[in-house]
């Protein structure tokens, strides 16, 4: 199971991260921001992740790790 880790704060809520991720696991929060009040982005179901990494590549701000 890959780790999938989000640096909240740096987080804008573009969702590009939910669009690339081919197992559909990534959304934004309904009930969370971040300092500057955007939604910001979670995995639904960790166990679920590949680990491609595809979230990772298409963030412009790098706010995704992942680790495998």
């Amino acid at each position: 199971m890959a780790n999938v880790q989000f640096k909240e704060n740096l987080c804008k809520g573009c969702s590009l991260c939910v669009a690339a991720c081919p197992k559909k696991i990534i959304s934004l929060s309904k009930s969370r921001t971040n300092d500057k009040g955007y939604y910001v982005a979670e995995v639904k179901n960790k166990a679920e992740c590949i680990g491609c990494a595809a979230c990772a590549v298409m963030c412009p701000d790098l706010v995704i790790t992942v680790e495998r």
